[in-house]
């Protein structure tokens, strides 16, 4: 390895974050032309599509460090250093859900209708302060966690004045009061844990289900905080996949360590198929005209049928199958394959939740360039917030096996 990798392990990142900017503010421009075109209603439901996915990949991922921390698992430091690199994007989120207000009469299609005694909680300025209140204390609780695990890994690098600039040195000594800090990551990890559950079932209330507000599972707010932990997972795989398999830095990981990260992910498969099921099953069983309706349109109507499978097949017969086997677990190729492709799928299942609401009598295959610019867009954003952060703190990337936080 050459000195000048060895003195910035983060200098790999500088190409590829002028190719993300670009790619970023491309998909920025795009959305604005869309949004102030014929057809506005169409680049909002993407851009809401997108903000759902890339705000649940950035809080599952994060999870993936509170829930180490607070169980002492012993096997994930590293992993947890990138894991925390996710949280970059939250200010971001924030602001993009900010933005959804703009577009609120082209997405709230229920607004000036009839909602036979829900307008209590279906009225705008209310649905916008709960999830805008929930997003800033989930968001809170996880940057206060961040911030702690820094102020703990970097002071036992020594690196104390990396971390007295980030702070706007609120430390004086940072190196000081290590368990006190570490007790604080355990309060912060627990309460963002239960926060995770509470505000992403809120969102999924409130940003997907009330989207078509005679429609109603009890189930559904479970369903979307489990998909978040799946999807979270799958992109912090990516992102370690790829660390690791980069010569301009100093991150590897064992094979059992990407084994023991791929199981976790292949029992989320298991979980998220389960509720997946069951939701299914009680709305078949019960055979309510209020339920049925939306999913008989989305599982057995053209085109959205199609989608409805490639749904099924990608996030779940597809890891389910493949990961059964070890050998694929410990391959980080085969992995950022696999988690890609189940992502993909669950940008198609909130494009499927979310499109015949919008897309009233479509034919064809509902998804094109629109869709694929502006997600390139999204994307690009979301990488480009992780690869900041770990360019900041490029020496994250070199903590020992073994060692726990």
């Amino acid at each position: 390895m050459n000195s000048a990798i060895t003195q910035h392990p983060a200098a790999g990142f500088k190409p590829v974050l002028l190719i993300f900017t670009f790619l970023a503010g491309a998909g920025f421009l795009y959305f604005v032309y869309l949004a102030t075109g014929s057809h506005p209603e169409k680049a909002w439901l993407v851009f809401l599509v997108n903000f759902l996915l890339f705000t649940s990949l950035s809080l599952g991922a994060l999870l993936f460090s509170t829930i180490m921390h607070f169980t002492q698992a012993k096997w994930c430091q590293r992993l947890a250093g990138v894991a925390e690199a996710f949280s970059a994007f939250f200010p971001v989120s924030l602001v993009l859900f900010l933005v959804l207000f703009l577009g609120r009469s082209h997405l709230f299609t229920w607004i000036g209708e009839d909602l036979h005694g829900k307008e209590a909680w279906l009225n705008i300025p209310f649905l916008f302060t709960r999830i805008l209140v929930g997003l800033a204390i989930l968001y809170g609780l996880g940057i206060g966690y961040v911030v702690h695990s820094l102020k703990f890994r970097l002071s036992r690098k020594q690196d104390i004045t990396r971390l007295k600039q980030f702070l706007f040195n609120r430390w004086q000594d940072p190196s000081t009061g290590l368990d006190k800090t570490k007790r604080h990551m355990t309060f912060l990890a627990g309460w963002y844990m239960f926060a995770f559950a509470l505000v992403l079932a809120l969102v999924g209330f409130d940003l997907v289900m009330s989207m078509d507000p005679h429609w109603y599972s009890t189930l559904f707010g479970a369903y979307t905080f489990i998909k978040a932990i799946y999807a979270g997972f799958g992109a912090l795989i990516i992102a370690a996949a790829v660390l690791h398999l980069s010569s301009a830095n100093r991150f590897t990981l064992s094979g059992s360590q990407f084994r023991d990260l791929s199981t976790l992910f292949f029992g989320f498969a298991i979980v998220w198929g389960d509720f997946f099921y069951a939701q299914f099953l009680v709305i078949w069983y019960g055979n309510i005209p209020e339920e049925t309706t939306y999913i008989i349109e989305r599982t057995m109507t053209s085109p959205w049928s199609s989608i409805a499978w490639a749904v099924f097949l990608v996030c779940f017969i597809m890891p389910f199958v493949v990961l059964l086997r070890g050998k694929f677990k410990e391959t980080p190729q085969f992995m950022i394959v696999i988690c890609s492709l189940v992502i993909t799928g669950f940008w198609l299942e909130h494009f499927l939740l979310l499109a015949p609401n919008y897309l009233h009598g479509a034919h064809g295959f509902p998804i094109g360039i629109n869709e694929v610019v502006i997600t390139i867009g999204f994307l690009s954003l979301f990488a480009l917030s992780v690869i900041l952060y770990l360019k900041q703190f490029p020496d994250l990337l070199e903590s020992e096996a073994g060692e726990v936080v």
